[in-house]
């Protein structure tokens, strides 16, 4: 039976294009408006996993769907980086000049912003996604509109790429995170990776003492993110994914952040992706 993946996006979408890359071509798909959707569709049992982004090289980390994912007690088991390529595409026959209004997911506008600098005249609107308005601009005919979408979705969608590459960082990656709702995945000699969520006490020094002891546990730092307790004013939850050459290595580690931090919490151990 096809393993049936949820997305934020449509087919055509760059989720699309790593839920094929990561799970292969035979699975079905979940397609979602929203990423709050995407994880109503795994709790209600309608997906068995999920692609959701987490952090992009340009626009930097994608903070909600941290915290979808913690307050919804996900577990990351894996992760992919997904070469961005942003292509301007529109009706065939449509020229630059056509173009009154652009179309696309914010993050994506965000990513192309030197380019439409350039184009003064061209409105920028945001949209739910970019893969979506790429088929609304086809199934509506739609003329003096384009889209910024990936390659895929204009060849999906039948429709003429009038730049290519217009992202303004030309290495433009974008990192995507497998979860689900269950972490029992893989064997600890295959895991290298975990992300974890902890609090600290208000106390001078508590941060420095806590990455020292990962350095001093063999753990490899790649990222650290802070996100305001809502709760408690100027008070803050960190969220921080570790690498390591052993997992006894990381789980010594964790008995000790265990004992050092508040609401510790392991939002996944899976195998370090390819940046």
């Amino acid at each position: 039976m096809d393993l049936k993946i949820a997305i934020q996006g449509i087919k055509g979408s760059f989720h699309h294009q790593v839920a094929q890359q990561y799970f292969g071509e035979s699975i079905l798909l979940e397609e979602c408006d929203s990423f709050n959707e995407v994880v109503r569709a795994l709790k209600a049992n309608r997906s068995e996993k999920a692609v959701m982004a987490i952090e992009n090289s340009i626009a930097g980390s994608i903070l909600p769907n941290y915290a979808l994912i913690d307050k919804n007690d996900l577990h990351i088991i894996g992760e992919y980086y997904l070469d961005i390529h942003m292509n301007l595409m529109a009706l065939k026959g449509q020229k630059m000049e056509d173009i009154k209004e652009v179309h696309s997911h914010p993050i994506a506008l965000l990513q192309c912003e030197v380019f439409f600098s350039q184009h003064p005249h061209i409105k920028l609107v945001e949209s739910i996604d970019t893969a979506e308005t790429a088929h609304r601009i086809q199934k509506h005919n739609l003329k003096g509109i384009a889209a910024v979408a990936a390659p895929i979705a204009a060849q999906m969608y039948d429709l003429e790429i009038l730049a290519a590459g217009i992202h303004t960082i030309k290495s433009n990656k974008t990192r995507f995170v497998v979860v689900k709702t269950k972490n029992k995945e893989l064997p600890k000699e295959e895991i290298n990776k975990a992300s974890l969520k902890f609090e600290l006490d208000d106390t001078p020094g508590s941060l420095a003492t806590v990455l020292n002891v990962m350095n001093n546990c063999k753990l490899n730092l790649t990222k650290i993110q802070s996100l305001p307790i809502i709760e408690t004013p100027f008070q803050y939850a960190f969220f921080v994914d570790v690498i390591f050459e052993k997992y006894k290595h990381y789980e010594k580690a964790k008995k000790l952040l265990e004992i050092m931090t508040t609401h510790f919490k392991v939002l996944g151990e899976y195998k370090q992706g390819k940046p």
